[in-house]
């Protein structure tokens, strides 16, 4: 089972699931974790993941791409795939453009490269935190559903639905598509939309909204390939159309 290591100070702890193969690695964030008010716990690779998950829930999982066995971008896929919307941070070795953006198209939420310092890693924890909000928020009377094509989005429930099935979203599915919702008819930029998204002080690579886009518009879109809701405007940005028209938005 997880190696769990102690926090240092008595502030509400927010649980961490570190899972990579480096034992040196690992020591280090759970110390650094600890003393920044987290409660730790460790995993060298995917195997004892699910049995984890059946007993306890992380607010976030920082997670390897290069593990033994299942790597990290598989761990993501299929937790994504089976509905899962637990934070994910992707380490790896490597920082190429290519690894960040198939980390994100997996179902990340956000990408550090190593080396990292560690409080580069803690901004991030709290950034993605933020975001997701994984405690039960109290009820808002301003949050309305948002009805547009045959999905509704419920933004005091923080969930999409289709008919009476229930779509799936991440953190920045659902912070991205808030963001579309919220400016209706609206061009926006790919760096007012990662503003919208991360706030004001948040860093990403550039491009990296194009990867989030895509994987909105596969959740959404009739067809992805032809998008009514969010559409493309060249050498802009997007726009949100709620009525699905794609005349002149292209």
């Amino acid at each position: 089972m997880p190696l769990k290591t102690n926090r240092v100070n008595s502030t509400a702890p927010r649980k961490i699931l570190v899972i990579d193969d480096d034992d040196e690695l690992r020591r280090l964030l759970a110390s650094y974790l600890n003393k920044h008010g987290f409660d730790t716990w460790l995993l060298p690779d995917a195997r004892q993941l699910d049995a984890y998950l059946e007993r306890h829930r992380p607010h976030l999982i920082v997670l390897d791409l290069m593990l033994p066995g299942e790597d990290g971008l598989s761990v993501c896929q299929r937790l994504r795939g089976r509905g899962e919307d637990i934070p994910i941070i992707m380490l790896t070795a490597r920082d190429e453009t290519v690894d960040r953006i198939v980390g994100l198209t997996m179902g990340a939420d956000d990408y550090l490269g190593k080396p990292f310092d560690p409080r580069e890693l803690i901004a991030r924890i709290e950034a993605v935190l933020r975001r997701h909000k994984t405690l039960p928020a109290a009820p808002d009377p301003e949050a309305e559903s948002v009805a547009f094509g045959d999905l509704v989005l419920d933004r005091e429930a923080r969930c999409l639905k289709r008919g009476g099935r229930t779509i799936p979203l991440s953190s920045g599915e659902f912070a991205l598509l808030q963001a579309f919702v919220n400016y209706p008819f609206k061009p926006l930029r790919r760096d007012r939309l990662l503003e919208l998204i991360h706030g004001p002080d948040a860093e990403s690579f550039d491009r990296s909204i194009d990867v989030q886009v895509l994987r909105l518009r596969r959740l959404i879109e009739p067809d992805p390939k032809a998008p009514r809701y969010i559409q493309t405007i060249w050498g802009f940005g997007y726009v949100f159309v709620p009525t699905g028209e794609t005349g002149g938005m292209k």
